[in-house]
């Protein structure tokens, strides 16, 4: 058998402590093997029992979570989850934690996630990335940080009027959306975005991606029409899906049941986008655990749709892009800095 992976745990709060410590210790090949109520204790105990993951709470006395996070990928970059709190000020601090390197980012307990919810997401979340590429992610967050010149020429999207671009992603895809957007002309097709991540920080996640893009960004609001320029990211916690009234595309933003574990899901989003859209649309799966994106892209091709995956050398996490590639959905598989010259160029049609 595999030696398990080795989880520390770092917040101030000792409820949190404890429930991560008996929830994690339930699962076979996860091993708590300390906490820590600050970073100072933490940092001793990464230098004495050398975990494979850590959680990581970035409002903290002493010295705050941020700080810390820039000296773990400093000195011992290893996979790091952020657990925030659902608050603006929290959604701003997880941005910067997964632009300075942090692979995913999690609720603390309360009222709306139950313990019960978050142990199955950290579960998930830290059998992912046991093996992930810290370097990679970091070099990622370090290059994606300002706008790039668009990726093809803004004159040949000029007649795209009716066309969709969907993008669905997981662990490592805050920057990797950040790439794709960053390289998008001012005019590029209306695009839409699922990103798996908790209600409250997607708000501050479109803000980020706005900043970094020539398009106009927002978090999706039910009913928003789609139109050239303009990228919609779902809520966290809630679907997003296409509708089509006449020649008019709009969004539904609404509740529902988790499918495969998750609450945006991508399935949801590209099933909606190949019934409505079909062969008008390109669907992209980039990296992300588990497999929710596959079936959903799969049925875009099987309507006309142009499909690409991010391939495993650029991708942190290979799972949902795999998963894609297995089951024949893909129909390009590209490394990260040339998906969007991928995408537009099949929107104008040119190979």
């Amino acid at each position: 058998m595999p030696d398990p992976i080795k989880v520390l745990i770092i917040d101030d709060s000792a409820i949190v402590r404890k429930v991560f410590s008996q929830e994690l210790s339930r699962e076979q090949g996860i091993e708590v093997v300390g906490t820590a109520p600050d970073p100072y204790i933490a940092r001793d105990k990464i230098l004495s029992l050398k975990p494979d993951v850590i959680t990581l709470d970035i409002e903290m006395p002493r010295m705050d979570g941020i700080t810390f996070l820039k000296k773990v990928m400093r000195y011992h970059p290893l996979p790091v989850i952020i657990v925030s709190s659902l608050t603006p000020k929290g959604g701003k601090l997880a941005m910067e934690a997964l632009s300075l390197g942090a692979m995913d980012v999690i609720p603390k307990p309360s009222a709306a996630y139950s313990v019960g919810d978050l142990s199955v997401q950290l579960t998930d979340r830290i059998r992912s990335l046991a093996h992930a590429d810290v370097a990679k992610k970091v070099e990622q967050a370090k290059t994606y940080q300002k706008k790039a010149k668009p990726a093809v020429a803004i004159r040949a999207l000029a007649e795209t009027t009716n066309k969709i671009i969907a993008i669905g992603a997981s662990t490592g895809g805050t920057e990797a959306i950040a790439e794709v957007l960053r390289t998008m002309p001012g005019n590029a097709p209306g695009t839409l975005i699922v990103q798996h991540m908790p209600a409250n920080f997607t708000a501050s996640f479109a803000e980020r991606l706005n900043k970094l893009s020539e398009m106009d960004v927002s978090e999706a609001r039910d009913g928003d029409s789609i139109v050239n320029g303009r990228a919609l990211l779902s809520p966290g916690g809630l679907h997003m899906v296409l509708r089509r009234s006449g020649a008019r595309y709009f969004v539904q933003v609404k509740n529902g049941p988790l499918v495969k574990h998750q609450r945006p899901s991508v399935d949801v989003l590209l099933k909606s986008v190949a019934r409505y859209a079909g062969a008008n649309a390109v669907g992209i799966v980039l990296t992300g655990m588990g497999g929710d994106g596959a079936d959903g892209l799969l049925d875009m091709k099987n309507a006309g749709a142009h499909t690409i995956a991010q391939d495993e050398k650029s991708a942190v996490v290979y799972g949902m892009p795999k998963e894609c590639v297995d089951k024949g959905a893909a129909q390009h598989v590209v490394s990260l800095k040339n998906i969007t010259h991928t995408a537009l160029n099949l929107i104008v049609g040119k190979k």
